[in-house]
C-alpha cells in the first residue's frame, strides 16, 4: 500500500542524493570572468530521462541529447553546461564543437561518448568559445565534488538574479531517498516543454520507461506550467537522473510526489525571477472537465500582457483576467465564473461584486514588497463550472525593466 510521507527540504542540490557530483568553474566564456562551465556527474547504473523544446529552431546540442538518450535507452552519466553561447543557428560548427566537447569530457571520466550529454544557455547564433572551454575540461573534472551542487548551479546561468537549487528528503519503505534539482532561466520563458535549463537528481533505480513517463508528468504540471514573457527559447532542455536501491512497485507514486514537488520549486523560481519582474503570479484554475483544460486557463491568464501590467501597476482589473480565460481554447459558460484576486472576490456566477478597491490593490502592492520571500505571491483563483479539474500555472508580473534588459540584450 502507497505511504504517506513527508518531503523536507534539506542542503545539497542537485548532488544531496547519494552518489551524485558536481562542478562549476569559470572557464572564460563569458566577458565577465563569473562562473560559466559546469558538470554533473551520475552513479554507474544511472538512466536519465529528457523533454525537449518542440521549437524547430534548436540547437545542436538539443537534438544531440535526444538522440543519445534515446540510443543508450537513457543509460547516460554525465551532462556538461556551457553559458555564454547558446551555439544555436550556428551551422555545423554546433553540432562539431558540441561533439568535441562531449568527447574531451568522456575521456576525462572515462566514459562512451553517448554517456555524455551537453548544454548551452545564452546569446543565439553565437557559437562555443571552444579553446579555452576545453582547455577547462581537465579542472572541471578534477573539481567534482559531493558537496559541488551549490557552483553548478552557479555556473548554468545567464541574466539570472539568483541560483534555483533544491533538495528534499524523505523515507519511503523504510529507506532514506533525496531529491535534488537545479536550474536557470529568467528570460524567454514560455514553455512548450520547458523554456529554460533543469536538472533533477535521485537516489532511487527507476525503469527507463516509468522514469520517462513520471519525469514527463512533472514537467506538465511544473516547466511546462509557467510563463514570463511568450517567448520559447531554442535550447530547453530539462534532464533527470535516477541511480541508487530499488524501491516497491506501490511506493513509486510517493517517489513522483517528490519529482512533482522538485519540479514545481524550480518553476516557481524561474516565474519569480522573471527578467524586471518583482513578484510571482500563481493563477489557480478549477471547475473544468479535465486537468488539462484548467492548466491551458491558467497559462493562458498567467501569459497575459494585459493582465501581467495590471499586476505590475497593481490595478485588480478583473476584466482582463476573465477575457484572457474566455480566449483560451477552453470551452466553459461565462455565468458559471467566478473569480479572486488574494482574499478579494470580485466576481460570482459571471457577475461583478462590490469589492474595496483600495484593498485589493493594497494586497497587490504588498506581495511585490517581498521578492523571493513567502508573501511575494500574488494568488489569482478562478472557478469556471462544476467539473473536477483544477490546474495552476504560474507568472510574473510585466515592467518597463523587462523592456530595458532585452532592448540592450546584446550591446
Amino acid at each position: 500500500m502507497t505511504q504517506s510521507v513527508i518531503w523536507s527540504p534539506i542542503s545539497g542540490g542537485i548532488t544531496a542524493p547519494t552518489g551524485f557530483e558536481a562542478a562549476g568553474l569559470s572557464a572564460g566564456l563569458k566577458p565577465s570572468r563569473k562562473a560559466d562551465l559546469s558538470l554533473l556527474l551520475a552513479p554507474e547504473g544511472s538512466v536519465c530521462a529528457g523533454t525537449f523544446t518542440t521549437s524547430v529552431v534548436r540547437a545542436a546540442c538539443v537534438d544531440l541529447c535526444a538522440d543519445r538518450l534515446q540510443a543508450a535507452s537513457g543509460r547516460v552519466r554525465a551532462v556538461v553546461t556551457n553559458s555564454g553561447q547558446a551555439n544555436a543557428c550556428t551551422g555545423d560548427r554546433g553540432l562539431v564543437d558540441s561533439l568535441r566537447i562531449t568527447q574531451a569530457v568522456a575521456d576525462r571520466l572515462g566514459l562512451s561518448e553517448d554517456q555524455v550529454l551537453i548544454c548551452s544557455t545564452g546569446v543565439i547564433g553565437v557559437p562555443i568559445v571552444i579553446v579555452p572551454l576545453l582547455a577547462a575540461v581537465d579542472p572541471l573534472v578534477s573539481a567534482l565534488a559531493p558537496d559541488g551542487g551549490a557552483a553548478a548551479a552557479q555556473a548554468i546561468l545567464t541574466t539570472d538574479l539568483v541560483e534555483k537549487e533544491i533538495a528534499l528528503e524523505a523515507v519511503i519503505a523504510g529507506r532514506r531517498v533525496r531529491i535534488g534539482g537545479m536550474a536557470k532561466g529568467s528570460g524567454m520563458i514560455h514553455p512548450n516543454m520547458a523554456t529554460m535549463l533543469g536538472y533533477l537528481s535521485c537516489d532511487v533505480a527507476v525503469p527507463c520507461d516509468l522514469w520517462q513517463d513520471m519525469v514527463r508528468r512533472a514537467v506538465e504540471r511544473s516547466f511546462n506550467s509557467i510563463t514570463v514573457d511568450g517567448d520559447t527559447s531554442t535550447n530547453d532542455t530539462f534532464l533527470a537522473f535516477a541511480a541508487g536501491d530499488v524501491l516497491p512497485a506501490d511506493q513509486l507514486g510517493v517517489l513522483e510526489e517528490g519529482v512533482t514537488l522538485v519540479a514545481q520549486h524550480l518553476a516557481r523560481s524561474i516565474a519569480r525571477d522573471g527578467e524586471g519582474a518583482t513578484c510571482l503570479m500563481e493563477v489557480q484554475v478549477d471547475g473544468t472537465d479535465s486537468e488539462t483544460e484548467a492548466r491551458q486557463i491558467a497559462r493562458t491568464i498567467c501569459g497575459s500582457s494585459l493582465v501581467k501590467t495590471a499586476v505590475h501597476g497593481r490595478d485588480p482589473n478583473w476584466g482582463r483576467i476573465v477575457a484572457a480565460a474566455g480566449r483560451a481554447g477552453v470551452d466553459f459558460s461565462a455565468d458559471a465564473v467566478a473569480l479572486w484576486i488574494g482574499p478579494h472576490q470580485l466576481m460570482s456566477a459571471g457577475q461583478p461584486l462590490s469589492f474595496d478597491r483600495p484593498a485589493a490593490s493594497a494586497y497587490l502592492s504588498d506581495r511585490a514588497r517581498g521578492r523571493y520571500l513567502v508573501d511575494d505571491t500574488v494568488q489569482i483563483r478562478l472557478t469556471v463550472g462544476g467539473g473536477s479539474g483544477c490546474g495552476i500555472a504560474w507568472g510574473c508580473d510585466l515592467s518597463d525593466q523587462y523592456v530595458r534588459i532585452n532592448a540592450d540584450y546584446t550591446t
